[in-house]
């Protein structure tokens, strides 16, 4: 997304949005090969996720989504979100500002689940969220739908619907 800079002063990062499916993509997940904390300053990796990766250190608002699969993420997003570590510096947990992003970064986390029950799998975006905290995201929104088990279901919802836009609202001012 274009840099937050007023018009005229504006620098274009990116030409917009990336729209991505994992399927489409190629990568692997984290093998723990430490690189990122040792030789580099991201991912030693080169797959199809590398520029994915790359735009996301320029990007305003990451929007991810996911189906709930066995009580969490697919396991195509939890190899993204295993990948991410790189955004990470070397010994981390000591230092005040442990990221590599620039901070203030809006988080958009769609999560939707044939459950209709909303208990169950509550604690999927807040187990995940904190990653994204810690890389700097200081606006993180969850979009939750339950009971949704095809893509027309969630025309049915409402509130979610209400609720999505109230998010999209916020994030573009």
């Amino acid at each position: 997304m274009p840099s937050r800079k007023p018009a005229g002063q504006r620098e274009q990062l990116h030409p917009g949005p990336v729209f991505l499916q994992r399927r489409q993509l190629n990568f692997q997940g984290c093998q723990a090969c430490m690189a990122c904390k040792t030789k580099l300053d991201k991912c030693i990796l080169k797959d199809e996720l590398e520029p994915v990766l790359d735009s996301i250190r320029n990007a305003d608002v990451l929007v991810m989504s996911t189906p709930v699969y066995f009580a969490d993420l697919t396991s195509q997003l939890k190899a993204f979100v295993d990948r991410t570590y790189s955004y990470l510096v070397p010994n981390f947990h000591n230092k005040p500002n442990p990221s590599r992003l620039s901070p203030g970064k809006k988080l958009v986390f769609i999560q939707t689940q044939g459950q209709p029950d909303e208990k169950k799998y509550a604690d999927v975006f807040p187990r995940n969220e904190a990653f994204f905290k810690w890389y700097g995201f200081k606006e993180n929104y969850l979009i939750r739908a339950c009971g949704v088990r095809n893509p027309e279901d969630i025309l049915g919802k409402n509130e979610v619907l209400n609720q999505a836009e109230e998010v999209a609202k916020k994030i573009v001012g």
